[in-house]
């Protein structure tokens, strides 16, 4: 090492294992050798989780500008059942574009020996196979750009850099007219559109729900506006017909809504200004002037427009003739929590499907569906929390529901579940409180819409629109039940020392200058585990007390930083524009479930960005 390189805690990197296997290599099963000389990222992920889509999202730029010097290898580490299936990850990949090595880990074994805790949690292995920096959380790739950067100038000073193509190997395509669609809708005419979310398109399909009728959107990854051919979307989901005609689109990855003309297939931008909502960002004001956050599914419910904000676990509203934003339920805590719009918390919320006095949601990572009153009030008819999840009929209170992303009204008052990791069409009727089961073997269905007597279904893993009658009587199903396979933590009863780790790079700093530039929110359920320690506060560490009457529970962890390039002199806006740093925000929502045992641990480091120097070892200068 020069005098001049930086000095870093190393930790040898652990051989990367899975049970599943590899993708994306051509059928090689790489080792950490074949990767030596080479700036490694492991991005752990789990296919469900919207945090590591975004992830992904802002890895891409990352591959891109430093494709002969980093290598990222995606380990795909399962929360659901549904995920530790290889062909549901092989099929992941695919749907969402992952252009670099994956890994499949079913049994979280390179997760446990890379001590992860989190989902999405970046990890980065220096060319001498030593591992140099992990980073939980969203947020963190310009500071891993920079630290890209100082790996490379070392290495390539002492030739231990190795520079070159990766060990990528893109998958052949498959000749499907859609791929992995996401959601549908029945025009006036009665065609069928379709978003074609792994093609970047809308996908016109004849009343046959077969025939394409014609294609709208250039099938590249884009944001622009303009016809049927030169419009451009980014993994298109959710669709809702407005009052003139017009078709509003959710533009997921764009983060925006788009307006589309179905006359002329004219594209036009509605909302959102192709940025990522974070906190602290403006939550309504002019449409195309607020940022968004991953919107999944549209229905106009009471005059506006209900966008499932999947990426910040609200509701938000679009208003067609103001044409403002703004939030409408969901305080962006992930959960389960009931009550008033302002109050509650959702996880995920994926589907939408509006009746005359409800607005239904699918809350994807709760597994739960839920629905809002026009009193602005929210409630649950079935699921529990992040836990439980699992294939059970019966009284509402009992049964279960896996990742659901989409919800459908029927025409008697009940409500078809499109059950998305079960492969199942549910049906939950508020009349009599039961969940029955309407149809099972649908490859990962996404959506369904009622055609006649006929409800459609969108079976996203097998590409296509399947058409069931909409039978008399339900078919039974096994009951099976589960719960996420998360780690418990032991912990003493009593005091608890909770520190979030946060170790900025080199010529990074925590902005200050507008106020506090950490905060951090601790609760937990049940709310009695915690004597003391919840609320919300700047500081990045907390004593917790733990009510030793109460076994176990979960920790419910948010933190936030807000770091900029140590450029400008002081803090704030005052001085020369040419003086503003580029600023970055770190952020990490965890739910711990601890289990209270007497010697148990009496800290709790969660990472979020940085080593937990009191927890490494193996440390070599």
């Amino acid at each position: 090492m020069t005098d001049s390189a930086p000095r870093r805690v190393r930790v040898r990197a652990p051989e990367l294992t899975g049970r599943g296997g590899w993708i994306n290599t051509g059928g090689k099963n790489l080792k950490l050798a074949d990767l030596r000389g080479r700036i490694l990222v492991l991005d752990f992920w789990t296919s469900c989780c919207i945090n590591c889509l975004h992830v992904l999202d802002e890895l891409r730029e990352l591959e891109e500008k430093y494709r002969d010097t980093v290598v990222v290898v995606g380990v795909h580490s399962p929360k659901f059942v549904y995920e530790a299936d290889h062909r549901a990850v092989v099929d992941a990949v695919e749907r969402h574009g992952v252009a670099h090595p994956v890994l499949d880990d079913p049994e979280l074994a390179t997760w446990k020996q890379y001590a992860v805790r989190a989902w999405p949690t970046l990890t980065v292995i220096d060319p001498e196979g030593y591992v140099v920096a992990q980073h939980a959380g969203e947020g963190h790739v310009h500071a891993i750009g920079r630290l890209v950067e100082e790996l490379a100038a070392e290495h390539g000073a002492k030739g231990t850099l190795r520079r070159g193509d990766g060990p990528y190997v893109p998958p052949e395509p498959e000749p499907t007219a859609l791929r992995f669609p996401g959601k549908a809708l029945l025009l006036p005419s009665g065609t069928f559109l379709v978003s074609d979310t792994t093609r970047h398109q809308l996908v016109e399909l004849a009343e046959d729900a077969e025939t394409v009728v014609r294609r709208i959107g250039s099938g590249v990854r884009g944001f622009t506006d303009g016809g049927p051919r030169e419009a451009s979307f980014d993994e298109p989901q959710g669709l809702a017909l407005l009052d003139d005609g017009a078709v509003v689109v959710a533009d997921t990855v764009n983060h925006a809504l788009r307006r589309l003309d179905p006359a002329t297939g004219e594209v036009t931008t509605l909302a959102g200004t192709g940025k990522q909502w974070w906190r602290g960002s403006a939550t309504s004001g002019a449409a195309r002037e607020v940022d968004l956050s991953s919107p999944w599914d549209v229905a106009v419910f009471g005059g506006r427009v209900w966008i499932a904000m999947a990426g910040v676990h609200q509701l938000w509203t679009y208003d067609p003739v103001a044409r403002t934003v703004a939030v409408a339920a969901g305080t962006a805590d992930e959960g389960l929590v009931d009550g008033p719009a302002a109050e509650a918390w959702f996880a995920q919320p994926s589907g939408l499907a509006a009746t005359a006095d409800r607005l239904w949601l699918a809350d994807s990572e709760t597994s739960a569906l839920r629905w809002v009153d026009h009193d602005g009030q929210v409630h649950t008819a079935v699921g529990t929390g992040l836990f439980d999840f699992g294939h059970r009929d019966g009284a509402a209170d009992r049964a279960l529901l896996q990742h659901p992303l989409g919800v459908t009204a029927l025409p008697d008052g009940s409500v078809a579940v499109a059950d998305t990791y079960n492969h199942a069409l549910r049906r939950y009727d508020p009349a009599t409180g039961e969940v029955t089961t309407l149809a099972t073997d649908l490859r990962e269905p996404a959506d369904a819409v009622v055609a006649g007597a006929d409800i459609v279904v969108v079976e996203s893993a097998r590409h296509r629109l399947t058409r069931l009658r909409l039978p008399e009587e339900v078919v039974r199903a096994e009951s099976v039940a589960h719960r996420t396979r998360r780690a418990v933590t032991e912990v003493a009863p009593g005091r608890l020392r909770l520190d979030v780790v946060l170790q900025l790079p080199a010529g990074r700093r925590l902005d200050t200058g507008y106020g506090p530039a950490t905060r951090l929110m601790v609760s937990s359920t049940p709310p009695e585990l915690l004597l003391k320690g919840e609320g919300a506060g700047p500081d990045l560490f907390r004593e917790l007390e733990l009510d030793p009457a109460v076994p176990e529970g979960v920790l419910h962890v948010r933190a936030r930083a807000v770091s900029c390039d140590d450029t400008a002199s002081g803090d704030g806006p005052a001085g020369d524009a040419d003086a503003y740093p580029a600023c970055h925000a770190h952020q990490q929502d965890r739910d711990v479930p601890v289990r209270l045992t007497e010697g148990g641990a009496d800290r709790l480091p969660l990472v979020l960005a940085g080593p937990d120097e009191q927890e490494a070892v193996d440390q070599t200068p």
